[in-house]
């Protein structure tokens, strides 16, 4: 058995299926993956992610700390006149500028941060993260007390509003996307991972089943894993140890808009590899790919190119949205330019077409189907 959510039983009683996940219990689904899938498309769904892991970062130092931490910079995050918090994805590296992981950081106020980070790595970030603390005046501590869900889809946060403090609800409402409003010890961002608007709400542990049953009772559809891989896959969203991990840098992985190398003088963990890295010759491409012939797309399926391998796919799977198979693929350079090239599917080169990422946001088709 792994760890439990405090809504652990909840997900029991609406007959979810369990499913372990980065050492936890995890619903699965709770009857139709592809039910829940369109409901965040069409109205709103809720996750249950209170298996990621907050981290506040507090001190004097916190800021330099985290500017030498993260490949993106959260100096980008200074405070403005009307700011109640602002938020940034970011990679953490490794000094070969491999993926250690990627979180999304908020910043909460004079000397506060609060990363969150993934279930699976979040014993391994914590250690990490501690270790190169030393020799800032910083605090890192994990927040094992909060909760946090995820409610998302074009209805999620009118939906949402009535459930929250009030001292914060109408701050909440006026959000710009990747800035959080914080209050009574919640933290309310207008962040996600499906590709459609909605909150992440990080909460005390002990209110997040009243939010939970309130959000059901306002006609929310509750969610599981599955259709959180298919609307971030369909996003072109990148997942931890799919589409990058510790021997994979962010430039490789498709991220390297996340890498703020202004200003020079900022010096991050990794910076000198992937630096050079930048420069090199045999940097692939990260592209998306819709298959045209039939079958399905995985991870780990061969990408040929005039019958040579050219890549691979790291995230694959069917689009619910598009009714298509669709995948992320990291290939040579030369063969991105390609348009079209062939996957390996149990030994039939079934082709398929490259196009730019995300496939679906906001409800609607991206790409030319």
């Amino acid at each position: 058995m792994g760890s439990r959510t405090p809504l652990f039983d909840a997900h029991v009683a609406l007959g979810a299926k369990m499913v372990p996940f980065g050492g936890w219990d995890m619903p699965l689904h709770y009857g139709s993956q592809l039910d829940e899938h369109h409901a965040v498309r069409r109205n709103a769904g809720v996750f249950d992610v209170s298996h990621m892991q907050p981290v506040d970062v507090t001190g004097p130092a916190a800021k330099p700390y985290l500017q030498f931490l993260l490949a993106n910079d959260v100096g980008k995050l200074a405070q403005t006149d009307a700011w109640t918090g602002r938020a940034l994805y970011s990679c953490m590296l490794n000094e070969r500028a491999g993926v250690v992981d990627d979180l999304i950081c908020y910043h909460l106020g004079p000397q506060r941060y609060r990363p969150v980070v993934n279930a699976a790595t979040a014993d391994k970030d914590l250690a990490w993260m501690q270790e190169r603390a030393a020799g800032f005046d910083a605090t890192v501590t994990r927040r094992d007390d909060l909760a946090m869900l995820a409610v998302q889809g074009p209805s999620a946060r009118s939906l949402a509003e009535p459930l929250l403090p009030a001292s914060i609800r109408a701050a909440a409402m006026t959000l710009k996307p990747f800035h959080a409003a914080e209050g009574d010890g919640w933290l309310v961002g207008r962040t996600g991972y499906t590709g459609e608007d909605g909150f992440e709400i990080i909460l005390p542990a002990e209110a997040v089943g009243a939010l939970w049953q309130g959000l059901l009772d306002a006609g929310v559809a509750p969610c599981g894993l599955g259709a959180r891989d298919t609307l971030r896959l369909e996003a072109g969203m990148s997942l931890y140890g799919q589409d990058m991990d510790e021997d994979t840098d962010p430039l490789s992985a498709g991220l390297g808009w996340t890498v703020a190398w202004q200003p020079p003088e900022r010096h991050f963990m990794g910076r000198k590899a992937l630096a050079a890295r930048r420069e090199a010759a045999d940097l692939p491409r990260c592209v998306g790919l819709l298959l045209t012939g039939r079958g399905v797309l995985r991870a780990h399926q061969q990408v040929l190119l005039d019958g040579k391998h050219v890549g691979e796919i790291t995230s694959g799977g069917f689009s619910p949205t598009l009714e298509r198979s669709i995948a992320l693929a990291r290939i040579d350079a030369a063969a991105a330019a390609a348009g079209e090239v062939a996957v390996d599917i149990r030994g039939r080169a079934v082709p398929a077409r490259i196009v730019k990422p995300p496939f679906v946001r906001n409800g609607q088709p991206k790409i030319d189907l």
